[in-house]
């Protein structure tokens, strides 16, 4: 009976909005798009991954759309030079962002730097972030560490090469990644953890990357009406709720050891990770714990996975590419010399074709395909009158496959970059794997690094080729995620020890 009652109130609140909003709605030069249905407008064909979605529209209704998802106003852009546009010509406008629900639980409503709004507080924050923690001097201090895991995965690694056994690229990147992120931003070695190892690292980034993006009634229904059907069906509450304690537990364990470290004896250094930088900063600039932990979390589930995705998406194609998997191995290996022990960082600097190789790899893959902002002003984009509190989605994914900007778009060719300009550092719209603008990902040259290092070590000292009955036609190339989205079935393949 008070579930009727429940439902009745909130179909009352539903139709007494709509009433409302159609008499206060001013017309516009708006964006095409497609027509919706009262309430809902198009919600009901929101499924599936957003990006392939977004780029179906705009073969339909043009680069630039209205796409009216319940109460809420959205854009989607998916043209580089409607992309420009906002995030160079309108960045300041549009460099907020969207308050979803599944961002603000597992972020400390919104106490970090990916999901935060733009205010003074989230630009003092960023400031820190890249003046004190991710700058170029400490990431430099943190080159032994990184190498160090490198030779730990080749080994392991060598040991399936040894059995010729197949390889879970898809795991083995996640927990390359999850070694080195931990001990250089958050001084957790997982070869020794007592507390972690890389299974429970994997598992709750994975979780933790998919609860981040869940969605609620509210998202989609702001204010007193989405708040009430939250908490009338409570089901991704608890998700999120139960989410946030395993992530809140893990920050504080970390945390925890931390104080320890340097509340330990005279004449032992402190730890010189990005999280003792933070915590140096706790009480300075209205800095506290949960910014910390905040920070943390972006460092923890947006610097994992959004790494790994480009190791696997790049060896998916190489192993559908011979000649190009080829072209990339001669090149390292005769820039290095034959019969080395170790890479260091300093052998990137060698090779040029790898890089090309992530390159493209950044363009087919994304691992972030769509990159959400909010506009705080009313703006044009492309002549078209946007709102103020509009939310746009720039389809990443979709630019880069873009036939008016690449050639041949959908082929798997690094050669197109050779003789051209164009980075991935939020300067060239057509390639925007890390954002853009003042929303550019701070990370850039920490993920770049470790993405080019662990493939030339797995391009080094291995061949590769695809267990036997599996022909690389039919590698399943779906994805699958929320905000990050992951090659769906894993890529499994067999080392050869190139020595």
């Amino acid at each position: 009976m008070e579930i009727l009652m429940s439902l009745s109130l909130l179909l009352t609140l539903l139709i007494s909005i709509v009433f409302v909003k159609k008499k206060m709605s001013p017309s516009s030069n708006l964006p095409p798009g497609p027509r919706g249905l009262p309430i809902i407008g198009i919600l009901h064909q929101f499924t599936g991954a957003p990006h392939r979605w977004f780029y179906g529209l705009s073969l339909k209704h043009g680069p630039v759309m209205t796409l009216p998802l319940g109460f809420t106003s959205a854009v989607a852009i998916c043209s580089r030079d409607a992309a420009e546009e906002v995030l160079k010509t309108k960045d300041l406008e549009t460099c907020t962002r969207p308050k979803f629900l599944g961002a603000r639980e597992l972020s400390y409503n919104f106490k970090d730097i990916t999901f935060a709004q733009y205010t003074d507080t989230w630009r003092e924050n960023r400031k820190v972030s890249m003046v004190e923690l991710l700058n170029f001097k400490k990431l430099q201090t943190m080159k032994s560490l990184r190498e160090e895991e490198m030779e730990f995965m080749v080994k392991k690694i060598s040991s399936a090469a040894l059995e010729q056994s197949p390889m879970d690229i898809n795991n083995l990147s996640m927990c390359l990644v999850s070694h080195i992120l931990c001990r250089s931003a958050l001084g957790q070695n997982l070869h020794t953890s007592k507390l972690f190892d890389e299974d429970r690292v994997v598992k709750l980034v994975t979780e933790g990357s998919l609860a981040t993006g869940h969605f609620g009634f509210s998202d989609f229904y702001p204010g007193i009406l989405g708040n009430f059907a939250d908490w009338l069906f409570q089901r991704k509450k608890g998700i999120l709720a139960r989410m946030f304690k395993e992530l809140d537990d893990f920050y504080q364990h970390v945390i925890d050891d931390h104080l320890k470290s340097l509340d330990g004896p005279k004449g032992t250094d402190p730890p010189a990770d990005i999280v003792a930088g933070m915590l140096a900063l706790v009480g300075k600039n209205g800095t506290n714990l949960d910014q910390v932990k905040g920070v943390l979390m972006n460092l923890f589930l947006g610097g994992i996975d959004t790494v790994a995705i480009i190791i696997i998406w790049a060896m998916t194609e190489l192993i559908r590419s011979p000649r190009v998997m080829k072209k990339a191995q001669d090149e390292i290996r005769a820039a290095l010399g034959e019969n080395r022990e170790k890479l260091t960082e300093e052998d990137l600097e060698k090779v040029e074709y790898l890089k090309l190789i992530v390159k493209e790899t950044f363009r087919l893959h994304p691992s972030v395909p769509t990159i959400p902002r909010e506009t705080m002003s009313p703006i044009t984009i492309q002549g078209y009158d946007i709102p103020n509190n509009t939310r746009i989605y720039i389809d990443v994914w979709a630019i880069g496959r873009d036939p008016k900007v690449w050639k041949n778009p959908e082929e798997f060719n690094p050669e197109r970059f050779i003789d051209s300009d164009v980075h991935f550092k939020g300067q060239h719209y057509e390639l925007l794997p890390f954002g853009s603008g003042r929303r550019l990902c701070p990370a850039v040259s920490m993920a770049s690094n470790t993405i080019e290092f662990g493939l030339l070590n797995m391009l080094y000292f291995f061949d590769w080729k695809l267990p036997d009955g599996v022909v690389a036609e039919n590698i399943d190339m779906g994805d699958i995620g929320n905000i990050s989205f992951y090659k769906k079935e894993p890529l499994l393949l067999v080392p050869v020890k190139h020595h």
